[in-house]
């Protein structure tokens, strides 16, 4: 139950992808351009990767199941809210109640599943959690396309209320109690390691590189290649499916041989598939798009179950929500500062290279940052021997 309900609502949460689609109808309605439209992402990720790590302290203390359960309430009420937005800076407060409730419930899911499961399971439970992330993010493109051509922006935070509400009320079953006591941060000896620096800075690197696809792609797929939204959504959800098949995989592949080699393959795919959409234009054949897209949405998927593995594993049972939590604010800031660096390099160098010219330089410096994080991964990722009964075929 535990697993299962972390994973439903890490898919709530990562059906956010729907707006990413809906960015140009967005612009249109408000009359902003990409580099402004960014605030809708900052202002949601920022605040829930502040709150994740908030979240986690909370779960070690009361238990992961109430404030879990509360992170979905919150996210009903603001998916019901975006019936009254109004204006560009009423849209941007809602992001900011969204991002409470998705910070609720990505900081603690990590806890629910570790405090679930034995430790030699953790990297299938985590697979699970991450199919959950993929799922949403797969579905999220394709659903918010074909809301927008039939109903507008409004359509793709609204659907995703009662979404919400269901898992709310199923969330109710979680067991209660946490080790109660002060309030404290984790032990500086905990969560000042080299293995969990290093495990946390990978995660914000590799999001920073990807996000450049959630903010600029959709503006390619719809105005370069002059794509409808629903047909742009169904090419843009390569990217999440990606991640989604390749994390249960990830997670066997952790629990048997260790994080080295899926962490480094992984990196080094999603830097590949950067630097292929950097090379994309108006003349680009649409395969070759879709097989970009995916590449490195593959890549990412095959990173983020071991790097979360290595973080939750690094934690004694009283600290997994800690864990779970600066594992997802690491993944968040590192979103933030990739959505801000994407839209300074393109804003900055459109007028001067023009839209395509600006484009290939934002996925040039993503790249980058990601075969970075691949060179760092073999420095930094110690190889660990699968134990006797872990060993065997995949």
């Amino acid at each position: 139950m535990p697993v299962a309900l972390a994973a439903l609502g890490a898919l709530v949460v990562s059906l956010d992808a729907s707006v990413n689609i809906a960015f140009p109808a967005m612009s249109a309605a408000f009359d902003v351009g990409p580099v402004s439209i960014r605030w809708v992402i900052v202002c949601y990720v920022l605040t829930y990767a502040l709150t994740a790590f908030g979240a986690g302290l909370l779960a070690d203390r009361f238990g992961p199941g109430p404030v879990f359960t509360a992170g979905l309430w919150i996210s009903t009420a603001a998916f019901a809210a975006y019936l009254v937005v109004s204006s560009f800076g009423v849209l941007l407060a809602a992001r900011v109640l969204q991002g409470v409730g998705g910070g609720l419930i990505y900081g603690t899911a990590p806890a629910l599943i570790t405090l679930a499961l034995p430790r030699e399971r953790h990297g299938f439970g985590l697979g699970r959690l991450a199919l959950g992330m993929g799922v949403g993010l797969t579905l999220g493109p394709i659903v918010g396309g074909a809301l927008v051509d039939a109903s507008g922006w409004r359509a793709v935070f609204l659907y995703r209320a009662p979404l919400a509400l269901a898992v709310g009320v199923l969330a109710l079953l979680l067991p209660r109690g946490g080790r109660g006591g002060v309030w404290r941060l984790p032990p500086r000896a905990e969560w000042l390691r080299g293995r969990v620096l290093g495990a946390l800075l990978l995660s914000a690197l590799a999001n920073w590189a990807q996000f450049a696809v959630w903010l600029l792609v959709p503006y390619y797929l719809v105005g370069v290649l002059g794509l409808s939204t629903a047909r742009a959504g169904l090419l843009f959800t390569l990217t999440p499916l990606g991640t989604a098949v390749m994390s249960p995989l990830a997670g066997r592949i952790t629990d048997r041989a260790g994080p080295r080699l899926p962490i480094t393959l992984g990196l080094t795919a999603e830097a590949a598939g950067l630097i292929l959409i950097s090379r994309l234009d108006a003349t680009s054949w649409w395969p070759l798009v879709g097989a970009a897209l995916a590449l490195v949405g593959l890549g990412l998927g095959l990173f983020q179950v071991p790097n979360l593995a290595q973080v939750m594993r690094a934690f004694p049972a009283a600290g997994q929500g800690a864990a779970g939590g600066l594992a997802f604010m690491s993944r968040t800031l590192g979103i933030v500062a990739g959505v801000q660096a994407s839209a300074t390099v393109f804003g900055g160098l459109e007028r001067a290279l023009g839209w395509s010219g600006a484009f290939t330089a934002a996925f040039a410096v993503a790249g980058g940052v990601c075969a970075l994080a691949a060179a760092l991964a073999l420095w930094w990722v110690r190889p660990v021997r699968a134990s006797p009964q872990l060993r065997g075929g995949l």
